[in-house]
């Protein structure tokens, strides 16, 4: 009987790790995940600190939410987030990196790559956008940029995420449901979601050749939004050692008087309170 039931308590303590989270405990979570966001910023600008974060994974995988989580709460002047369009022909004339080593943080930024560098190792590599020869020879010298971008005194985090193939179709079919989601969908995510095993040809030799000692990938499971959120930030956070800035106490200074100013009678253009 004990063995039995020791059995069955592993089976449920399983079943509730896999659930999906509810919502007001990933609320109260996530907002204790932000406080101690907004710690690392100030200690990043305190210390003048360097950190580069790069998000891969497949359409779909949850990295623009996951993006949106960590940013929602802090300065954008601060945590500045990278999302670049295609390269212009200028930009496909330049050595590859060029257009992505000028986005690279300054003393105090967090630098947040929603796809980086490693399109040409996924998306060019996959659809031809450049030579298997070039996707190669990328991947041979990768490790040694971010070696470079480290000594250069860069704190570098690398995180793909994740999805299963039927959650992956669950998400894109509802983007084509949604209005607010349609933009998501373009004819390239299409082409992409129809190469899965080629997708996944192409990240097994990405993590071959580039997850190393100096710069490794960490794999976030990402079937399940909310935890992949909390669990991210949260490894996020141990990576970087970060204290509370001890700052001033903080006290609204008296309004001064008014002097004798009046409102003006002015006709304002106020916008229609429909709600």
């Amino acid at each position: 009987m004990g063995k039995k039931h020791k059995k069955q308590k592993q089976t449920d303590e399983g079943d509730r790790h896999e659930g999906k989270l509810e919502r007001k405990v990933y609320e109260k979570e996530l907002e204790r995940l932000h406080v101690e966001l907004v710690k690392l910023q100030e200690w990043v600008k305190h210390e003048g600190l360097k950190v580069c974060i790069v998000f891969e994974g497949r359409d779909g995988a949850g990295k623009g939410g996951t993006i949106k989580a960590i940013t929602e709460r802090v300065s954008p002047r601060v945590f500045r987030v990278i999302a670049l369009p295609s390269p212009t022909e200028r930009e496909k004339s330049q050595m590859y990196a060029q257009r992505y080593i000028a986005h690279l943080p300054a003393a105090g930024e967090v630098v947040i790559f929603d796809r980086s560098w490693y399109n040409r190792a996924g998306v060019e590599r996959v659809l031809g956008f450049c030579s298997e020869k070039q996707a190669k020879r990328f991947l041979e010298i990768v490790p040694s940029f971010e070696k470079q971008v480290i000594e250069s005194g860069i704190i570098l985090l690398k995180y793909w995420l994740e999805v299963s193939m039927e959650e992956q179709t669950r998400r894109l079919e509802g983007r084509i449901e949604d209005g607010r989601k349609l933009w998501k969908l373009s004819d390239m995510d299409l082409l992409s979601y129809s190469r899965w095993y080629d997708y996944s040809r192409a990240r097994d030799d990405m993590f071959a050749a580039t997850d190393t000692a100096w710069a490794p990938w960490y794999v976030v499971n990402s079937n399940d939004k909310k935890r992949a959120r909390l669990n991210l930030i949260t490894h996020l956070l141990d990576q970087i050692p970060y204290k509370k800035v001890k700052r001033d106490e903080i006290e609204l200074p008296k309004r001064q008087k008014a002097h004798g100013y009046e409102e003006p009678n002015y006709p304002y253009k106020f916008v229609p309170q429909k709600f």
